[in-house]
């Protein structure tokens, strides 16, 4: 779903549903700094929602990293901690290798159909909201591709950790180039069906990615 457009869900997504997205949206459009304080009475109104279904959509967003929950207090915008952040990256690694090693192999001409049209999609290098929501698109259609639900609902999880953080490498258009590029070999691999390459490919892409993730929240320069 398309983060831009989640202000006008439609009528059978449920208002918890509703008001998590919107939420979330409001988060990785960075309109609340690290550790400022969720003004809730505001988001109620602006959501038109009362506060039970914000404080749902809270403890959903705090088990996705994006929330600090402080019981008395009030909840807070979780600030980034990098050590957190090579952890995620270090288990999502060894997930996207297995990824590989299984889509190669299981992949349908479904599922070949799908990779194809997100990849083309992303070669039109759209704004950073929209390169973001079709990376993850491209990603979990990969995962998908295992036919291993157990696999994608932990894929998913991660997947949901680390959105914010692809939000702050993609706003760079030389990480968006590489982005794209490891992208392209990822995809010679996959219609190659060769799991080993495309297992490391997509390990190594996971890795880099990573790097620039730690690298930016270091205010380092991504220039090669």
């Amino acid at each position: 779903m398309s983060l831009a457009r989640q202000d006008e869900e439609p009528e059978a997504v449920s208002l918890h549903e509703q008001t998590v997205n919107k939420l979330r949206t409001v988060l990785l459009n960075g309109e609340l700094s690290d550790g400022s304080r969720i003004p809730e009475a505001q988001l109620c109104l602006r959501f038109g929602v009362s506060r039970t279904p914000l404080r749902e959509a809270l403890k959903v967003l705090a088990a996705e990293g994006f929330i600090e929950l402080r019981p008395n207090r009030g909840s807070i915008v979780a600030p980034i901690d990098p050590v957190d952040v090579a952890h995620v990256f270090e288990l999502k690694g060894a997930i996207e290798n297995q990824i590989g090693l299984l889509a190669a192999l299981r992949a349908t001409p479904q599922d070949h159909d799908r990779i194809e049209q997100v990849h083309r999609e992303l070669a039109t290098h759209p704004d950073p909201t929209s390169y973001t929501e079709l990376n993850q698109e491209f990603h979990r259609a990969l995962a998908t591709a295992t036919h291993n639900p157990v696999l994608v609902q932990t894929y998913d999880n991660l997947q949901k950790r680390v959105l914010r953080l692809r939000f702050v490498v993609n706003e760079n258009p030389v990480r968006v180039a590489q982005s794209f590029d490891e992208h392209e070999a990822i995809m010679v691999a996959f219609r190659a069906r060769a799991r080993l390459d495309l297992a490391e490919r997509l390990a190594e892409h996971n890795r880099l990615t990573g790097e620039a993730v730690l690298r930016t929240l270091r205010g380092e320069d991504l220039a090669p």
